[in-house]
C-alpha cells in the first residue's frame, strides 16, 4: 500500500480485515517496523477518536509521532497562481515538501465547506498533499470520505456477525447542525465490497451522491428497512442535491430500542444523546459503539503497517 485515501486504497478487503483482528490479539508483534519512522499527523479539524486511535496505532508499530492543529500554524494557500497578499502566508508547495522531510507518512484530517459542491468534491486539501508531498500520504477523513472510520466499520461487523449475509442498514438520523456525507459516503463504499444486504435508510431529499450508491436499495420508511436488521449503522448528514442545506429536522428519525428491536447499533461517535438516539439504545447490550471506538486503533494500525512495509 502507497497510500490511503480511500476504500479503493485496499486490494483485498477480506484479508486486511483478518489481519486487523489478529493485530488486535497482538498490537506490538510489529513494534520494530516504525523505528526509527515518523509519522506526522495535521488536524484541520477537532478530533477525538482519530487522533488518539491513530496516534496509539503508529506507538504500537514503534513509530514517533508529531501532531500539528494546522490552525496553530501559517495559514496555507492551496491555490496555484495566487498572490498572496491577504491571509495566507504559506503554499501548500513548500509546507507539504517541507513536512515531508520531518515525515515518513503524513496522515491528513479536513472538513468540506458545505458551501461549495464542486471544490469540496475537488478534494483539494487531500489532493494537494498528494500532489506535493514526497511521502505517504493517509485520509483521516476528508471532504467526502471517511475511510478509516469505514475500514473500522467492517472490521466490527466482521468480528461480531452470526450469519453468513447479515443485513446491514446505514439509516440517517436527525442533527442540529448539517454535517458532512464523508462518513455515509465511505460506509457505503465498504459495505458494496462485502458479502452483506445494505440497505439505506433517509427521508426524501437525503439522497447520497448516486454515483456512489449506485444501485443499493434505498427506502423511505425507517421501521420497513429495520425489519430484520442485524446492524443498523446510525449517522447524520446533510443534503447532497440541496448541497449542505438541514431540510427538515424529522425527530421521528431518531433511533430508539423499539424500532432497533434486536440488531446491533452501530456509530462513529461523537454522538447527540435523545437527538440521533436515544439512551435506551446507547446504554442498551445491542450497542457496539464502545467496541467500534477500540477497532479504530486497529484500522489505522494495519493501514500504517502495510505502507510500512513499502517504505
Amino acid at each position: 500500500m502507497k497510500k490511503y485515501i480511500g476504500i479503493q486504497d485496499i486490494s483485498n478487503l477480506s484479508e486486511t480485515i483478518k489481519e486487523a483482528i489478529l493485530l488486535k490479539m497482538n498490537p506490538f508483534e510489529f513494534q520494530n517496523l516504525g523505528k526509527n519512522k515518523a509519522l506526522v499527523m495535521l488536524f484541520f479539524n477537532s478530533s477525538l477518536r482519530t487522533r488518539l486511535s491513530t496516534e496509539k496505532a503508529a506507538s504500537n508499530l514503534g513509530m514517533n509521532v508529531m501532531v500539528l492543529n494546522v490552525n496553530d500554524a501559517w495559514n496555507l494557500e492551496f491555490e496555484d497562481g495566487t498572490i498572496m497578499n491577504a491571509n495566507s502566508s504559506e503554499h501548500i508547495k513548500e509546507a507539504a515538501q517541507v513536512i515531508s522531510q520531518y515525515a515518513d507518512i503524513i496522515a491528513v484530517r479536513a472538513f468540506p465547506s458545505l458551501t461549495d459542491k464542486e471544490k469540496d468534491e475537488s478534494e483539494f486539501v487531500m489532493n494537494s498533499f498528494i500532489k506535493y508531498a514526497t511521502v505517504p500520504i493517509v485520509n483521516m477523513e476528508s471532504a467526502t470520505g471517511h475511510p478509516l472510520q469505514a475500514l473500522t466499520d467492517a472490521i466490527t461487523i466482521s468480528e461480531l456477525t452470526e450469519k453468513s449475509r447479515p443485513k446491514v442498514v446505514l439509516s440517517w438520523a436527525p442533527h442540529p447542525k448539517a454535517l458532512p456525507q464523508a462518513v455515509a459516503n465511505s460506509f457505503v463504499e465498504v459495505m458494496q465490497q462485502m458479502d452483506v444486504d445494505l440497505t439505506i435508510t433517509h427521508p426524501k431529499g437525503y439522497e447520497l451522491n448516486p454515483e456512489i450508491t449506485k444501485n443499493t436499495p434505498i427506502n423511505y420508511n425507517q421501521e420497513e428497512a429495520f425489519k430484520n436488521a442485524d446492524f443498523v449503522y446510525t449517522k447524520n448528514w446533510s443534503s447532497y442535491s440541496d448541497y449542505g442545506k438541514v431540510i427538515h429536522h424529522d425527530k421521528n428519525w431518531m433511533i430508539t430500542k423499539e424500532k432497533l428491536s434486536d440488531a446491533k447499533f452501530m456509530h462513529c461517535l461523537p454522538v447527540r444523546r435523545n437527538v440521533v438516539v436515544e439512551d435506551a439504545v446507547l446504554d442498551g447490550e445491542n450497542s457496539v459503539v464502545i467496541q467500534q471506538a477500540n477497532n479504530r486503533t486497529y484500522a489505522a494500525q494495519i493501514v500504517l503497517k502495510r505502507i510500512l512495509e513499502k517504505l
